[in-house]
């Protein structure tokens, strides 16, 4: 039989260290951040410095030896090695910063997604920061002392590391007092606090979930526009993905990203328009919510019903397609087709994912079949990263040179920008598609038609050293906030429903935000509900009775 020949260390020593490597091996960024904040690095700013490496130090020390008990610390030990090495790599690659949002984000992201995110660097990273220390704590013959005395040199650690950590915040509260206030950033950088109050604070938004659906817009009704066309009407909303604003050259960029969408006369271009989060698990639901950012919560969001229900509730009939990772719950009560799984012989699909092109197959005929008002929800992959060069066919791969890696260290941040471009030009190509689609059903099948474009928030791509997205709304740069909106309304749509084109466009240099989707939805089917709030509806001052 072999013994353990690893050297004996005291459980008190071991939670010490523990907690000096955590605040030093997982935590770049906050101390850089954090450094900055406190007036960069100086003689003078020195004693602060160490002064709060010492009091978080002790804080942890205090946390960790809450659980330093036999049978106990090793595993939860492993688990934040773990934990904090995913979390150290996805921080440090990609400027993240990890808060409730993100967490839902990840458990929310279908295996496809995740998968894109996976390499080498990763898995390296895991390994040296996570596996390896892991190890290292499980060979470990740790040292307990038993019984009374043992659990009274517990509580007197816990109490002195407390007591010391009070002491320094008291020296040092007048200068990390402004710094914590002006830089909230801070809270969602230092691991493992970040993911563990994020999840924490995931796990009581789902428990706090209402298992009733309160119901929402039942009174709503078609209200009677006057005399004239009563042709049935069918209206596309399609949800962009990970598509900014900055990058649409409809917007003023450089690049010609939108030559399709820029020869379409009537296509009105909304300049600026703000999401209602920076991750797709919150700005779908809150946008089909009657909320708003400002009330919106996951918990109230699926407690009530939604912009889809109101339509329902109004005599439309209502289909969600995707080709991303479902409607987060924006969809649940309505028709629903996923279309992001690959069929053999589909000319839209190539290896395991599909392009947003699929989205419009078989949309003429369920136009001509349907014997009501309808509105059909698209969902797009459109341009989720990091790799974003899988998100556009061949010829559509313009821009170059391409980052074709989900490393994107290895990337210059100009070929980065290429591949996002790149689908943001199939975008283009893909909208244009669906107001062509429009167009012919109009013509063919007399119905009146509408296209709702928006995406449901932006992309860091290596701005302030940031990428991808997700980061907290409060610090989220605008290049994750500002999206794009757009709509196309047929002559007989406008006919129909009374809109004036003219005023409408006089309208798209106005701030607007998701808050305006759902009312705007309902206004321009001049849908009648207690709950549409005309103050919010884009198209109200622009409609008018006969």
């Amino acid at each position: 039989m072999k013994l353990n020949t690893a050297p004996r260390i005291h459980a008190p020593l071991l939670i010490l260290g523990t907690s000096v490597f955590l605040l030093l091996v997982y935590n770049g960024n906050f101390w850089r951040t954090f450094i900055g904040a406190t007036g960069g690095i100086s003689l003078a700013h020195l004693p602060l410095h160490l002064g709060s490496f010492a009091l978080l130090a002790l804080l942890f020390n205090a946390c960790l030896n809450v659980i330093n008990f036999r049978f106990i610390v090793k595993p939860l030990l492993v688990a934040l090695f773990m934990a904090s090495s995913a979390t150290y790599y996805f921080m440090n690659e990609y400027g993240t910063a990890i808060d409730k949002s993100m967490i839902q984000n990840l458990l929310e992201t279908d295996v496809h997604e995740a998968a894109e995110l996976l390499n080498w660097k990763m898995l390296v990273t895991i390994t040296l920061l996570g596996i390896i220390p892991s190890l290292l704590v499980c060979r470990a013959r740790i040292a307990f002392c038993a019984g009374k005395r043992g659990l009274v040199l517990q509580v007197a650690n816990i109490s002195g590391s407390l007591l010391l950590a009070a002491g320094l915040l008291f020296l040092f509260f007048k200068s990390l007092a402004p710094a914590l206030r002006e830089h909230r950033e801070l809270r969602y950088l230092l691991a493992p606090t970040n993911y563990i109050q994020a999840i924490n604070g995931y796990v009581k938004q789902q428990r706090a979930q209402s298992l009733v659906i309160a119901p929402l817009g039942m009174d709503a009704t078609k209200r009677v526009t006057g005399s004239g066309n009563r042709q049935r009407s069918v209206t596309l909303i399609i949800v962009g993905e990970t598509a900014r604003a900055a990058n649409f050259s409809l917007n003023g960029y450089a690049r010609a990203t939108n030559p399709e969408l820029s020869a379409q006369p009537d296509l009105l271009n909304f300049t600026d328009v703000q999401s209602c989060g920076t991750a797709t698990a919150v700005s779908v639901p809150c946008v089909f919510s009657a909320l708003g950012r400002d009330n919106y919560s996951d918990d109230k969001a699926h407690a009530q019903q939604g912009l889809l229900d109101v339509l329902s509730h109004a005599g439309f009939s209502v289909l969600w397609r995707d080709n991303n990772s479902g409607c987060k719950g924006a969809c649940d009560r309505v028709d629903y087709e996923d279309l992001s799984k690959p069929e053999p012989g589909n000319r839209w699909c190539v290896d395991d994912e599909c392009f947003d092109e699929r989205l419009l197959d078989g949309l003429p005929e369920l136009i001509r079949k349907a014997h009501q008002d309808m509105v059909i929800v698209l969902h797009q992959k459109g341009s989720h990263g990091p790799a974003y060069w899988k998100r556009a066919p061949a010829a559509f791969q313009r821009f170059g040179p391409v980052c074709q890696t989900n490393q994107l260290e290895s990337c210059s941040r100009e070929s980065i920008v290429a591949a996002y471009d790149n689908s943001i030009l199939y975008t283009d190509h893909f909208l244009n598609q669906a107001i062509e689609l429009l167009k012919a059903s109009a013509e063919t099948e007399q119905v009146n038609t509408a296209m709702l474009y928006f995406s449901d928030h932006g992309e860091s791509l290596g701005e302030h050293n940031m990428y991808l997205h997700g980061a907290p709304y409060v610090i989220s740069p605008a290049e994750q906030r500002e999206v794009p909106l757009m709509l196309w309304l047929s002559d007989g749509f406008r006919s129909r429903f009374h809109i004036d084109q003219r005023c409408l466009a006089a309208r798209t240099g106005q701030s607007f935000s998701h808050d305006n989707v759902f009312h705007s939805v309902l206004g321009m089917h001049r849908i009648s509900t207690a709950v549409y709030n005309p103050g919010l509806d884009i198209f109200g001052p622009c409609t008018h009775e006969t």
